[in-house]
């Protein structure tokens, strides 16, 4: 409770929590007995270090369970490496903890870490097998576009939006020429204009349902329609263009498909870049035992209790008031 408290206030390892417990020791007896006084550093230290990972995902997995039965929308599927959580002596790589992010709620819905005798493919189903998918559109990266997530996928009632790359080669180079070919019965959507931070961006999104060819030779779980999104960057610098293509388990509309491409990325923005610049948890050194995995949980909780929490303001707002404000704080401890 006090590592969450600290965390809720904007604090990182387990220095920062003996701190918090110190400074904070009048509030922290409000409803805590600590009849041995607070805890230190190496005690926070080695609760993280030996707590069981499974045990405190289930913890969170029950947390989660009281904003939403179900994923709904958009649930999107990324890894990121926790930079500075590698020990060299013991040649233990950094933390890899790929998390399902639910981009309409804005919330994370679950988090699994890879080892070193696994990867991101290997974490991934473990990762579905914790989520309700039914009536949700699964979104990964193109190194998780694989037949047996797909299965899954739509095993589990989901609808799936998997980016395709050369690492399905004679696929990708079919659907390749599937939507490159002006003759092939597709719909496109008209282009949809953005302008901001200084750039202007131009996506057009094109789908086609003429996709049973393509299961002759394939036979991919599930598949309904391909798509590509078009998108061309101009800055004063200079002007890019990308094109990504795409499986999709349910025959959108272009429109609703630019719509799931671009949410993807909201795992991105809205939590790996909030983790690493506002959270400073790429520099964050807990690297012995199950630390670094417990923390991030820890993290991703505190992350979701803010954006539940309603208020407008800044993440790095809230986290300075609730260090700032112990009624901010009770509110948000409310929630657990």
């Amino acid at each position: 409770m006090i590592a969450l408290c600290c965390v809720l206030c904007g604090g990182q390892g387990a220095v920062d929590m003996a701190l918090f417990a110190k400074a904070k020791e009048p509030f922290l007896r409000s409803f805590l007995k600590l009849p041995n006084g607070v805890p230190s550093h190496d005690t926070f230290s080695r609760l993280f270090r030996n707590l069981d990972p499974e045990q405190f995902r289930a913890a969170f997995q029950r947390f989660m369970a009281e904003f939403s039965a179900e994923c709904a929308g958009v649930v999107a599927i990324d890894g990121k490496v926790a930079r500075r959580s590698f020990d060299t002596a013991s040649g233990k790589s950094a933390l890899h903890m790929v998390s399902a992010w639910g981009s309409e709620q804005r919330l994370v819905l679950g988090q699994i870490a890879t080892d070193a005798k696994s990867n991101e493919i290997t974490a991934v189903p473990k990762l579905l097998r914790m989520l309700s998918l039914k009536g949700a559109i699964v979104t990964t990266a193109a190194l998780n576009c694989q037949r047996a997530i797909a299965r899954q996928i739509v095993e589990q009632k989901g609808d799936y939006a998997l980016a395709l790359k050369a690492n399905q080669e004679t696929l990708y180079d079919d659907v390749v020429l599937l939507l490159n070919d002006p003759e092939a019965p597709q719909a496109t959507m008209p282009p949809a204009v953005e302008a901001d931070h200084g750039r202007i961006e131009t996506r057009t999104a094109t789908v086609s349902t003429e996709v049973k060819w393509l299961q002759e030779q394939h036979q991919w779980p599930g598949l309904q329609a391909v798509g590509k999104v078009e998108r061309v960057r101009q800055t004063a610098e200079k002007t890019t263009t990308e094109t990504a293509y795409y499986l999709l388990s349910k025959p959108l509309v272009p429109e609703r498909f630019n719509e799931v491409a671009r949410q993807h990325w909201g795992v991105e923005n809205s939590l790996h870049w909030r983790l690493d610049v506002v959270m400073n948890e790429d520099q964050d050194r807990t690297r012995m035992g199950h630390g670094p995995e417990n923390l991030t949980v820890l993290r991703h909780m505190a992350i979701n209790a803010m954006q539940k929490e309603g208020s407008k303001g800044s993440l790095r707002g809230k986290f300075k008031r609730a260090g700032w404000d112990d009624q901010f704080l009770y509110r948000l401890l409310d929630m657990f």
